[in-house]
């Protein structure tokens, strides 16, 4: 038995690589993975909600202009994500690491895009005078028509992102920082959850509070110029009025009427008023 087991071949081991566990194909759209990903879905738009009750009352977005921002970030997320998971699947390696080098670059370099995509789109929205198409805004009742129209461009903005994400990729050299990311993780299970829920809702939640602040309608602009226009004084009424509240010593009769306060006024200069 020694003699015939010294006569056959031994493997190399050492070229083996041996990995139990990672993903499996098909293992993003199993019951499993498909339940993880409508768990992110919820927790990830959740964070639009919380994003809505921190802004201030008086900037608050009505339900419905919230529904059309928001709904905006939810289509392209969804094109995104099953775009990563197409992806993913197309070859033998582990569909979780390729998912999540996809999501890392959608996270960094897909950001920058997806800023420049906006800037660029609503420079050239505002050249053509497409007031409908500027984000966020949807005319007065609010139009459908608007939305629609903001939805398809935002999606444009999503698939140039993704394809040039998709050109990144091609670079060699992934494959060893996919192994680094991934291979040392024990449950293929453990894996999908880290991929698909825990990070993707951090990075997630982070990028849709960016994202809205960029295509929502810059209301706290707006509110500071009209209050400024109508908080103007006259210019000879300024220093006096201000002086008046500020004296402690001046006491009015109230019950003199506005037209003789206002004649005081004008009559006693900034001199004249002493404290």
């Amino acid at each position: 038995m020694a003699l015939l087991s010294a006569g056959l071949p031994t493997p190399n081991l050492t070229r083996v690589k041996i990995r139990p566990h990672g993903c499996g194909n098909g293992a993003l759209l199993d019951r499993f993975g498909v339940l993880v990903q409508a768990l992110l879905a919820l927790v990830a738009f959740s964070t639009l909600m919380l994003k809505r009750f921190k802004e201030p009352k008086e900037e608050r977005r009505p339900w419905r202009i919230w529904f059309y921002d928001t709904s905006k970030q939810a289509i392209g997320a969804l094109f995104i994500h099953f775009a990563n998971i197409f992806l993913s699947d197309l070859t033998e390696e582990d569909p979780c690491s390729l998912y999540l080098m996809n999501f890392i670059l959608d996270a960094s370099l897909g950001m920058l895009l997806i800023w420049l995509g906006v800037k660029m789109v609503s420079w050239i929205v505002e050249w053509c005078k497409c007031t409908y198409l500027v984000f966020g805004e949807y005319g007065d009742p609010p139009q459908a028509a608007a939305w629609i129209g903001q939805c398809l461009l935002y999606l444009l903005i999503m698939i140039f992102e993704k394809t040039t994400i998709g050109l990144v990729l091609l670079i060699p050299g992934w494959t060893k920082l996919q192994e680094i990311l991934l291979d040392y993780i024990p449950s293929p299970q453990l894996e999908l959850v880290l991929v698909m829920l825990v990070v993707p809702f951090i990075v997630n939640a982070l990028m849709f509070w960016v994202v809205d602040s960029l295509i929502m309608k810059k209301y706290k602009e707006k509110e500071k110029l009209e209050v400024s226009d109508v908080m103007e004084y006259p210019p000879a009424l300024k220093d006096d009025e201000f002086q008046v509240l500020l004296c402690p010593t001046l006491d009015f009769d109230r019950s003199r009427s506005d037209v003789d306060l206002s004649a005081s006024l004008l009559q006693s200069r900034s001199p004249s008023l002493r404290c």
